[in-house]
């Protein structure tokens, strides 16, 4: 498995990943958007030549945010998310993030597994922050690091 930067050329595959994954996708344009987003640092998984996985972040005034972390179901369980929570962390570090942090349905039990194995901890609860159906979230946060810039 590698991780890569996004490009033009996996916003098909990532879309069709959305729409698998997502009650409420991504749409290609939204997709398509983040390409000239300064802020934004999105990463993709791929197994030999296919897609198989990807990450968003942002990053803006130190403090990084997970927009969306998703792995096509038959790759599941096989250490593709965790690869790119860690090599997201990674840039976020690179690029001067002191913490992260992200939104998680309080119903999807493997990846608060996860994103506790890596360090994330509970720091509150967005009430009806998803539809389709609807449900709290937890806000998990990790800090990346504590010395200042």
């Amino acid at each position: 498995m590698t991780v890569v930067p996004f490009c033009k050329e996996h916003i098909d595959d990532i879309a069709r990943l959305e729409n698998e994954c997502f009650s409420t996708p991504w749409s290609k344009q939204a997709l398509t958007d983040e390409l000239e987003n300064p802020n934004a640092n999105f990463l993709t998984a791929f197994d030999g030549e296919k897609l198989v996985g990807y990450l968003g972040l942002y990053d803006i005034s130190g403090e990084c945010y997970i927009t969306n972390i998703a792995v096509f179901p038959e790759f599941r369980r096989m250490g593709v998310a965790d690869m790119l929570l860690s090599r997201g962390e990674s840039e976020a570090v690179k690029r001067g993030c002191i913490f992260i942090s992200l939104e998680v349905r309080q119903s999807n039990s493997p990846a608060i597994d996860l994103y506790k194995k890596h360090g994330y901890e509970i720091a509150g609860v967005r009430k009806n922050f998803y539809s389709r159906p609807a449900e709290d979230a937890y806000i998990m946060t990790k800090i990346l690091r504590t010395d200042p810039a």
